[in-house]
């Protein structure tokens, strides 16, 4: 619902500033049959009575005054955000083009001058008290409709949330971990990017909606795993080097499925709906980047392309060591969980052979909030005895 405004029949509030007290005495006479009036017979009480409550609709206001003038109290007027607009017409007997201009581009809205005709000043106050009604109409409908797009804009994420969680857990459905290992290292991803954010070397890539488009992908990281035989995926042991090289491909299977995803949906496309959905495109080739280069190494000895160094993605650096953190503090049949001390040795030990380096030294720097998200998310003993 649109918040209804005031109207301006409905007796509107007045403030009448002026030192003279004749000139109070008139303007209140002319007003009061229309509108609620206040006055203040100086600058300082000007700004107090339109700084209170009810504070007032429109302001008419007298320029020469000792002390506080009316220019000086528009600028205050103008500078306080409760009052900066706040319609103001100055009210004086200076007539001369040049006052009238610098009061109109200190932000006054009319300039009506002394002996006023009341008609006319009656007409142009309504006409001001309406169009700052209108005013506030829009700016009320305005803030409606943004919190319309920023509802839906939450809900189209939430549903992209859920997609993506939907087919990581389908893979994972298949796999021998658990769907904790996707929040697990997601969350993980997230403490990387985020202390990384600001490093010269990871800026650019980490920059604005990208640091969350990597955070989000990255629980697709292990979807080419829907490729991988039964008898591989779900084998409860360590794989022959033959089942290895099979299991290494899902790396390859997880990039070419997105890949052709976006194809499919680029091709029954037209340009304006390519255009619009860049966003949503930039987030598939992140995915996709994961996808393929997570189980790359620094020293290039990684599969599937032998990528080494800059040339790996920063998605997927930083994936690679959420990745074998996960795994090597879990446990399985095969082996037990490292613990935190043994599984920092490790990540230290590859510091340089199969980690970025300075995503190891964020890893040293976050390790405690690795920690608490392995022990706020262990996976279910049950699951774990039969992985």
């Amino acid at each position: 619902m649109i918040p209804e405004t005031r109207s301006a029949a409905e007796a509107a509030t007045i403030l009448i500033v002026d030192d003279m007290p004749q000139n109070l005495l008139l303007l209140g006479e002319l007003l009061q049959p229309h509108y609620h009036v206040r006055a203040a017979s100086s600058g300082e009480r000007a700004l107090r009575v339109a700084r209170g409550d009810p504070r007032p609709d429109l302001v008419l206001l007298d320029v020469m005054m000792p002390g506080m003038d009316g220019h000086a109290v528009l600028r205050e007027l103008r500078a306080d955000p409760a009052t900066r607009d706040l319609p103001v017409i100055f009210v004086t007997a200076l007539d001369d083009a040049a006052d009238e201009e610098q009061g109109l581009s200190l932000g006054a809205v009319d300039y009506i001058t002394k002996p006023i005709t009341p008609p006319v000043a009656l007409a142009r106050i309504r006409t001001h008290l309406e169009l700052a009604q209108a005013r506030r109409r829009l700016a009320a409908q305005n803030e409606c409709l943004e919190g319309e797009v920023q509802r839906r804009m939450a809900e189209t994420r939430l549903i992209q949330e859920l997609c993506i969680r939907a087919l990581a857990c389908l893979s994972e459905t298949r796999d021998k971990e658990t769907g904790r290992h996707i929040i697990r290292t997601q969350a993980y991803v997230g403490i990387l990017a985020r202390h990384l954010a600001g490093h010269p070397r990871f800026a650019e890539a980490l920059a604005g909606r990208r640091l969350e488009m990597v955070v989000q992908a990255a629980p697709l990281h292990d979807i080419g795993k829907v490729g991988i035989p039964d008898a591989i995926l779900r084998k409860p042991g360590r794989l022959t080097p033959e089942e290895m090289a099979v299991m290494k491909t899902h790396a390859a299977i997880g990039a070419h499925a997105i890949g052709a995803a976006m194809e499919q949906a680029l091709a029954e496309a037209d340009d304006l709906t390519v255009e619009q959905a860049e966003g949503a495109l930039a987030f598939l080739r992140t995915a996709q980047e994961i996808a393929l280069a997570h189980h790359e190494k620094w020293d290039g000895s990684g599969y599937p392309k032998g990528l080494a160094g800059e040339a790996i993605p920063v998605s997927a650096r930083l994936m690679a060591l959420a990745d074998v953190f996960d795994a090597l503090m879990t446990r399985r049949v095969y082996k037990p969980s490292l613990g935190i001390e043994e599984t920092t040795r490790v990540i230290t030990e590859g510091r340089g052979v199969h980690f970025d380096p300075d995503v190891v030294d964020a890893y040293l720097a976050c390790r405690e909030a690795f920690l608490a998200v392995a022990q706020r998310m262990p996976d279910a003993p049950e699951a774990a005895a039969v992985a």
